[in-house]
């Protein structure tokens, strides 16, 4: 049986690029891109540098950004240095990183919203018809 390689692209140390990078797969960024960057996962380098837009997944840095990130998971780690504002849904600072922007977490989708409307809306049905507990009409309130 075949296995599947994971794609990765790698920008090595001493190469710089200008531009539109667009890539499948992980991106390992140990040089320097300026210009947007689109891919599935991303990590930068204590050596690596982008300056521009990154869109991605999953974003790792641990070197130097100087834009925005649009991202899912998003972590900064120790030796990461970013300006610029970071759109996620989870967003990790680790001790010593440098971030200078505004952290924007993006909503949660439609469907997990009506389903939490929905158990609130049970929750206090039953506490108006008398079978609900003390304890879930106070859930209600808050």
């Amino acid at each position: 049986m075949l296995k599947r390689r994971r794609r990765v692209t790698i920008i090595a140390e001493g190469l710089n690029i200008e531009g539109t990078v667009s890539a499948e797969g992980l991106v390992e960024v140990h040089g320097e891109i300026e210009g947007e960057l689109n891919c599935s996962a991303l990590h930068v380098s204590e050596k690596g540098r982008i300056i521009g837009k990154i869109v991605s997944q999953d974003v790792v840095v641990n070197g130097t950004v100087d834009g925005p990130i649009h991202g899912v998971d998003v972590c900064l780690q120790s030796k990461a240095r970013v300006t610029g504002d970071v759109h996620h849904k989870s967003f990790v600072i680790e001790k010593g990183a440098f971030f200078d922007g505004r952290s924007k977490q993006k909503d949660m989708p439609d469907k997990d919203k009506s389903a939490k409307t929905t158990a609130k809306r049970d929750a206090a049905s039953r506490v108006q018809n008398g079978s609900g507990s003390k304890a879930s009409a106070e859930a209600t309130a808050a």
